[in-house]
């Protein structure tokens, strides 16, 4: 019998979720058969990797010195599968992720096509849901992975940057701020908004600069929350308000001339777009693909 990757690493999920149960849903796999491969490990090593009772599981001392190499093998995977991922032009698969609005909306379609050149084997399933959302279904084994517009903190979660933006004012084109050189903050406050609803990266990242540049984000005179940036652009340029959104989204109407875009001085709202997934999940390789595909893009020549 040889060492198993795939033992090991159910063996670190188990141990991270501290339960057989949790690990079993995190892995899509039945807890006997997780509880078999945990003992097959054990057989290979000749102890107990584990101390079971009917509440609790906790690490033997055997598998506390297992728990670093485990952890080290789980990385290693990880960054042969990055590696190799430039390789992988005939890979075939099917790419299942979830993105949120703007993203999925604004962005991704643009790359795809070129993705689709490079790597005409995988095929691409998107679902276009809010940053919460997504997070949701990550946490809840519906998705593998998201692509989101701000950060997100949860123990069980991986985040790591793949993309940057800016948020930008947009307003009428005849809107008294539309010919002004020079936009403030202050001036900008005065006015109603028309914005994202609450759990949006962008109005999450909006908010957050505003608070870090000393503003209530509270005291925006907001009339209207709606659910898609292409519905904030239709109320905008109907003269319904003003908004805040991301300079990705506005290339269209900016062309035509229907929405102004300006930069506030002194504030700047930029993010990144950040891919998200199980600490506990090994992506699989055409996931793998397509997000080193992205950090390999420079977004200004696609929007």
């Amino acid at each position: 019998m040889a060492l198993n990757f795939h033992q090991l690493h159910i063996f670190y999920t188990v141990a991270e979720k501290g339960s057989f149960s949790y690990a079993a849903q995190a892995l899509h796999m039945t807890q006997p058969a997780v509880t078999m491969q945990v003992q097959s490990l054990e057989d290979y090593f000749g102890t107990k990797l584990f101390h079971r009772s009917t509440k609790k599981i906790e690490l033997s001392e055997a598998g506390r010195t297992l728990m670093p190499f485990a952890k080290r093998s789980i990385e290693l995977i990880k960054e042969t599968d990055i590696g190799m991922s430039k390789f992988t032009h005939m890979l075939e698969g099917r790419l299942h992720l979830g993105a949120s609005m703007t993203v999925g909306e604004y962005i991704l379609p643009r790359l795809l096509g070129p993705f689709g050149k490079e790597y005409p084997n995988i095929s691409v399933s998107m679902k276009v849901i809010n940053t919460r959302q997504i997070l949701d279904e990550v946490l809840n084994h519906q998705l593998n992975f998201g692509i989101v517009e701000a950060e997100v903190a949860h123990p069980d979660v991986h985040v790591e940057a793949v993309m940057s933006d800016e948020l930008m004012l947009i307003v009428p084109r005849d809107h008294p701020l539309a010919a002004q050189p020079v936009v403030k903050l202050q001036e900008v406050l005065q006015y109603p908004f028309v914005l994202r609803e609450q759990g949006s990266g962008t109005r999450t990242v909006m908010e957050q600069e505003m608070a870090s540049a000393g503003y209530d984000p509270s005291a925006m005179k907001i009339i209207m929350e709606l659910g898609s940036t292409g519905a904030v652009k239709s109320a905008v340029e109907a003269g319904l308000g003003i908004s805040i959104l991301s300079q990705s989204s506005l290339k269209h109407e900016a062309a035509l001339g229907v929405l102004v875009v300006k930069r506030i001085e002194g504030i700047c709202f930029s993010r990144s777009f950040h891919a998200i997934y199980l600490n506990s999940t090994i992506l699989p390789i055409s996931a793998v693909t397509f997000l080193t595909f992205l950090r390999e893009r420079d977004l200004s020549q696609w929007l």
